[in-house]
């Protein structure tokens, strides 16, 4: 039996979700956090569509940052969470979209740096994503944050959907109103394809700046806006 299924972002790990999750358990909810590192997009849409059929009533995904690109195909939810997230259409790729806001603005939309290591991965500079990724949460969290980070292959840019669940899915986006890892017009764009948004005064990580919202969020489905 699981409730809430929380799919975590790129660089991410289910650690970094510890805060959230014991509070969503503390209020008497079952939690699943699976670990989807470097598995492709469909075998990370298989193993949370397990969790998904293995639970009594369908449970509530919230995926945070890429997360959201695998909580946009899964089948079977109650209500999809996107958080801080991207929300991807069949055959898109968050390199192209990238590419379209960097277009559009006319500077680069990759709002994070990241420096290929001697295997190939990408890793974050420390710094900015202390600043960029966390810059609402207090210190000590933050700083267990930016420890956990892990590397990730070029390839997760690739990701691209070949089909989509949130169609006809239930879902609300949160927008972070200083996220500084999403270019606005992909913000924008994500949010109007949910049932509803909304914009809360966090970075991207309102999961650890705001658990206690989120959770909230979570227990007042279905969900209505409140500003």
């Amino acid at each position: 039996m699981t409730d809430v299924i929380i799919l975590h972002g790129a660089w991410h790990q289910p650690a970094h979700y510890d805060e959230l999750a014991g509070l969503l358990r503390s209020r008497g909810m079952s939690v699943a956090v699976p670990d989807l590192y470097e598995l492709s997009l469909e075998d990370s849409t298989g193993r949370v569509e397990d969790i998904v059929a293995a639970s009594a009533r369908p449970p509530v995904v919230i995926g945070h940052s890429f997360g959201g690109v695998t909580a946009g195909t899964v089948r079977g939810a109650a209500g999809l969470i996107f958080l801080t997230s991207w929300l991807l259409d069949v055959g898109e790729s968050p390199a192209q979209l990238l590419a379209e806001a960097e277009k559009e603005t006319g500077v680069s939309a990759e709002g994070l740096i990241a420096v290929p290591d001697d295997e190939g991965r990408l890793r974050l500079d420390p710094a900015d994503a202390r600043k960029n990724l966390y810059g609402d949460v207090d210190e000590p969290a933050a700083a267990r944050a930016v420890e956990l980070l892990r590397p990730e292959p070029p390839s997760i840019f690739g990701a691209t959907p070949s089909r989509v669940s949130w169609r006809d899915t239930p879902s609300i986006y949160i927008a972070g109103a200083d996220d500084r890892t999403i270019a606005a017009p992909l913000i924008n764009r994500f949010a109007a394809r949910c049932s509803t948004s909304e914009t809360w005064p966090t970075s991207h990580s309102p999961y650890l700046s705001r658990p206690a919202a989120v959770a909230d969020l979570v227990q007042r489905w279905p969900w209505t806006p409140t500003g």
